[in-house]
């Protein structure tokens, strides 16, 4: 590790007051967007159960119609799932001739990779949260997705956000769209088709700040980073990146009465001005492959990516102005264990990650840049894509294999359950009340006692 400075922690509390007040009210008793009230992963006074089984702490299981990786977000009585629904595949089209071009047929075959050759609904389902019944399901466009996926990912990865009055549910490439609570469209917006490397598919959420919704598309063409209004999708601003593929997704945090959007990325992190798209600060990227989105608390931004290497850094807000690359505003970095998919959880002080997909963790003190513990491996837990929950002094690992580790949070490893479903777990787990929503590869689980 590289320490560059000891990192002290000060509670903002007149930022963190403002901070609260431009959330949509109520939004810390619910989970309104992909990584939680305040997108770390954390559930605020909530309190799920630590054990389950098929048998146990069950409230209900529902099947969800067709695939996807996208979080259920939840609002008060009402659930929001995206999802994408094969269709049957269209007509072939006559043959034509080439030409002579040496390169005819060949995106013709491109395009047939991932199981593209079928038309998908995109499709935004409103769930009863006292029962898991489908209250209404809404096709958002019907379309041949231009290229695939990687094997393990889905047409509908990208998770929606809600501010309690409309929820706004990005596709992609398919598009973004506003939708009332009863299942209305009030708007769609074209943010433009991406061409991902290796086409693996496409997985950044939106950010939601007050009257703001920030998509960022950093793809194998013309990155870039937008701003739209909430109320009408009309574009507030728009600023081209120099990167290339990434899957992270966008946060947005308030300094000093400043609203800032981070981001991560291969070539460079960055903080933009919410209000005019410009650069407020940037340093050395990560990894390659930048998937795991920051978090950040109390005046500090924590960014870290694990393909190929890995990157961990805490960068203190009061200091990161212009070009931050070792700087003062950089308060330690960690160079080793991080993950590749699953973003981290900060709670309470501790940051939690994994290594790779893998289901070995770290606990990580960001007041001394120190690790309390790890690599510490995790029993029946790998291949791990969900991104980590905690909530209730608990620490929730969703493995692919259909296990959830309960971890004591703290800065001692303690194991308190290993909990088993007939299921695979890819999407990231919600928690809400004394609830735990789990979406799997076939069933969505409500766990609650």
């Amino acid at each position: 590790m590289k320490r560059i400075a000891i990192l002290t922690i000060c509670i903002f509390a007149l930022a963190a007051v403002a901070a609260l007040a431009s959330q949509p009210e109520g939004f810390e008793k619910n989970w309104h967007h992909w990584r939680g009230p305040h997108a770390t992963g954390t559930a605020i006074d909530a309190n799920p159960p630590t054990t389950w089984s098929e048998s146990e702490n069950i409230r209900w299981k529902v099947t969800i119609p067709g695939t996807g990786h996208a979080t259920p977000i939840i609002w008060e009585d009402k659930i929001f799932i995206q999802t994408a629904v094969k269709g049957e595949a269209p007509k072939a089209e006559p043959e034509q001739e080439d030409n002579g071009n040496p390169f005819s047929g060949f995106f013709q075959e491109r395009r047939g990779r991932g199981g593209v050759a079928d038309v998908y609904k995109f499709d935004l389902i409103a769930l009863d949260r006292s029962n898991g019944e489908i209250l209404w399901q809404k096709t958002l466009r019907e379309t041949q997705p231009h290229e695939g996926t990687h094997q393990d990912a889905t047409f509908a990865s990208n998770s929606p956000v809600t501010d309690g009055e409309h929820v706004y549910a990005y596709f992609g490439s398919r598009g973004l769209y506003c939708v009332d609570m009863m299942g209305n469209v009030k708007w769609e917006k074209d943010i433009g088709t991406m061409y991902k490397r290796n086409t693996f598919g496409e997985g950044s959420c939106p950010a939601l700040y007050e009257n703001t919704l920030v998509i960022l598309q950093d793809h194998e063409r013309n990155s870039f980073i937008t701003a739209l209004d909430k109320r009408t999708g009309d574009v507030l601003w728009k600023t081209d990146r120099d990167e290339r593929t990434t899957w992270s997704s966008p946060i947005i945090v308030e300094y000093n009465g400043k609203a800032q959007v981070i981001t991560t990325g291969t070539n460079r992190v960055r903080s933009y001005d919410l209000a005019t798209g410009e650069l407020v600060w940037d340093g050395d990227g990560l990894t390659a492959n930048s998937i795991p989105s920051p978090v950040a608390a109390n005046g500090y931004v924590y960014l870290m990516s694990g393909f190929r290497g890995s990157e961990f850094r805490g960068i203190h807000l009061a200091e990161a102005t212009g070009d931050i690359t070792d700087s003062k505003a950089i308060a330690w970095e960690y160079n080793r264990d991080t993950p590749y998919v699953p973003s981290p959880l900060l709670y309470k002080g501790i940051i939690y990650f994994l290594k790779s997909n893998s289901g070995i963790l770290t606990a990580f003190n960001v007041e001394t840049g120190v690790a309390y513990y790890g690599p510490q491996r995790l029993q029946g837990v790998s291949g791990v894509y969900a991104s980590i929950v905690g909530a209730g002094d608990r620490v929730y690992i969703a493995g692919r294999g259909g296990t959830v580790n309960v971890i004591q949070h703290g800065p001692e490893f303690k194991v308190l359950a290993e909990n088993k479903l007939n299921d695979s777990f890819n999407a990231s787990p919600a928690i809400v009340g004394s609830e735990l929503y789990l979406r799997g590869g076939q069933h969505l689980y409500c766990i609650a006692e």
